[in-house]
Formats: C-alpha cells, sequence, structure tokens
C-alpha cells in the first residue's frame, strides 16, 4: 500500500508547485504595477520641487523636455548593451554620435583572449551628446543592439550657478573699482596695496570664470556611460517563467559545459609540447627511485649461509 501511495503524493507535490509559482508570479505582476504607479506619482510630485531647489533627480525613463527649462541641469546616462558585432555597432554609434554634434571623450576595447576572463570583446564608451538630443541617441543605441539596463540621472544646479554667476560680476566690479583707484593713488603704499589686492581680485576671477565654463559644458552636453559586450545570445529583458528559468538555466549549463571542455582541450593541444616535457621528467624520476628503492632492497634482503658438507657418518 505504501509503495502505491508514492506515486499519488508526487503528483500533488507537484500540482501544489504549479499552484505556488503562478500565484507568486501574479502577485509579482501586481507588486510590479504598483510600483511603476507609485514612480509615475513620485515623478509628477517630485519635479516641480526640483524646480525649487531639488539637488538631484534620478529618472529612467522621463524625457528632458519634462522638466522645467529654465533650470540649469546636468544629465547624466548609464547604458549596458549587448551586441553580435562590436566592430559594425561600433561604426553606427559613431555615425549617431557625429550626426548630432557629439564626441567620445573617452573610449576602451577588450580584446577577448586566453589571458582575459572572458572569451569575447567589449567596449566601455564615454559619450557628449547635446543635451536637447539625449533621448533621441538613446533609443537610436536601443534600435541597433540589446539594452540590458539604463538610467538618466538629473541633477539641478541652478542655485550653484546663479551664486557662482553673482560671484564673477561682483568680482568684475571691484577689479573695474581697483582699476579706478590705481589711477588715484597719490603713495606708493596705496599703489602697492591696490596692486596686491587687484592680483587676488583678479587670480579668484579666473577661477570662477573657469567654473562657469564647467558648469555650461556639463548643462549643454550630457554625459553618457557606454558599457558594450559582444555575445553570442542576447539577455531576455522580460521577466522569465518557471519553466523558462528551468530550460534556460540547464541548457545554459549545457553550453557552458561544452565550452569549458572545448576550453581544457584547447588548453591541451596548445600545451602539449610542456606536457611532453614534464612527463619525461617524472617518468625519469620515478624510474630512478625506482632503481634506488631496489638497490636498497637488495643490500637489506639477509645473506643465506651455503650449503655445509657432508659430515661422515659416527661409528658405533
Amino acid at each position: 500500500m505504501k509503495a502505491r501511495k508514492w506515486p499519488s503524493l508526487l503528483i500533488c507535490l507537484v500540482l501544489v508547485l504549479g499552484l505556488l509559482s503562478g500565484c507568486g508570479s501574479k502577485s509579482m505582476l501586481s507588486e510590479g504595477s504598483y510600483d511603476m504607479a507609485n514612480q509615475e506619482t513620485w515623478a509628477a510630485d517630485e519635479a516641480p520641487m526640483a524646480a525649487n531647489g531639488s539637488p538631484s533627480l534620478t529618472d529612467s525613463g522621463a524625457s528632458t523636455a519634462s522638466v522645467p527649462q529654465n533650470r540649469k541641469w546636468i544629465v547624466t546616462v548609464s547604458m549596458t548593451a549587448e551586441t553580435e558585432d562590436l566592430d559594425s555597432l561600433l561604426e553606427s554609434i559613431g555615425a549617431q554620435i557625429e550626426a548630432l554634434g557629439g564626441y567620445v571623450e573617452d573610449q576602451r576595447i577588450t580584446n577577448g583572449s586566453r589571458y582575459s576572463t572572458s572569451r569575447y570583446r567589449s567596449a566601455s564608451l564615454t559619450v557628449r551628446i547635446p543635451a536637447a538630443d539625449v533621448d533621441s541617441f538613446t533609443q537610436e543605441v536601443a534600435e541597433v543592439c540589446n539594452v540590458v539596463r539604463s538610467s538618466k540621472n538629473l541633477e539641478d544646479i541652478t542655485l550653484t550657478y546663479v551664486a557662482t554667476e553673482s560671484r564673477m560680476k561682483a568680482l568684475q566690479t571691484e577689479e573695474a573699482r581697483l582699476l579706478e583707484l590705481m589711477e588715484q593713488a597719490e603713495t606708493m603704499s596705496d599703489l602697492l596695496e591696490i596692486e596686491a589686492r587687484l592680483t587676488d581680485v583678479r587670480y579668484e576671477l579666473e577661477s570662477v570664470t573657469s567654473q562657469l565654463r564647467t558648469f555650461d559644458n556639463l548643462v549643454d552636453y550630457a554625459t553618457i556611460d557606454l558599457s558594450i559586450d559582444e555575445v553570442k545570445e542576447y539577455t531576455p529583458v522580460e521577466e522569465e517563467t518557471l519553466w523558462q528559468r528551468i530550460s534556460g538555466g540547464f541548457v545554459r549549463s549545457l553550453k557552458g559545459l561544452g565550452e569549458t571542455l572545448l576550453d581544457v582541450a584547447v588548453w591541451l593541444i596548445v600545451n602539449l609540447p610542456y606536457l611532453v616535457v614534464l612527463a619525461a621528467i617524472a617518468w625519469a624520476i620515478i624510474a630512478m627511485i625506482r632503481r634506488l628503492r631496489r638497490k636498497k632492497a637488495v643490500k637489506k634482503a639477509p645473506r643465506k649461509d651455503p650449503k655445509p658438507a657432508d659430515q661422515p657418518k659416527n661409528e658405533e
């Protein structure tokens, strides 16, 4: 009877697990929709606050047109993408950057090799795009490759910019006033004191002017950090079901095992000359050790006494 109950118990267990997974997926979907609704509400509520002086605003999908245009925004975008052909993708992205009037600030390409942890190539780019065209650029990138992750950060520097600009105007006014006082100076001590102050004012004015130029560059051109990996298969960006996760994981394990065996075979073939030399050395060492052991065994073996000669029988 106990043996007959096992199949029915297994069937019940599978059904219960299926129901639980279905309920879990429904709850995840409901939570996801709830989170999306909360994010939209939060964005609608926080946009006026940012206009009133919020230091930063992180946004993954809002465009720059949805924020107040009379503010000073520093736009930073981070993207992680995949492609099957890295060279063609870099060429396409370069054409888009040139068409939009941007430029590549930094570019690094890693070629896959046996000394690298990755089998395929990858690229890391820091791109500067006019802030007004940042959304069109990210959309064009998403059309030519598989975007795995994307985020956008908007930092409001209006108050800092206005304060720095006011400081620059005050220094310019002071510089003009010091030049007037220099012309009216009557004694050498007054002239030297005015020149010393004028030197300090001009040094600070150059620093403030340079800072404003940096702010203008950061505001006018958005910074896009783009990381690209060359792969054979794209990573799915949609939520997978339980069966898809199991089957996909099993297939990936088989592919990983095949790639590992292939790597081992390639390593053995490439390093075959070294392995032959090491095997010969090991064989010679083992043979030498065996000979030494045999000699020691022969020396330690007890010697057998020669058979005594036949003794004459005692006469009775």
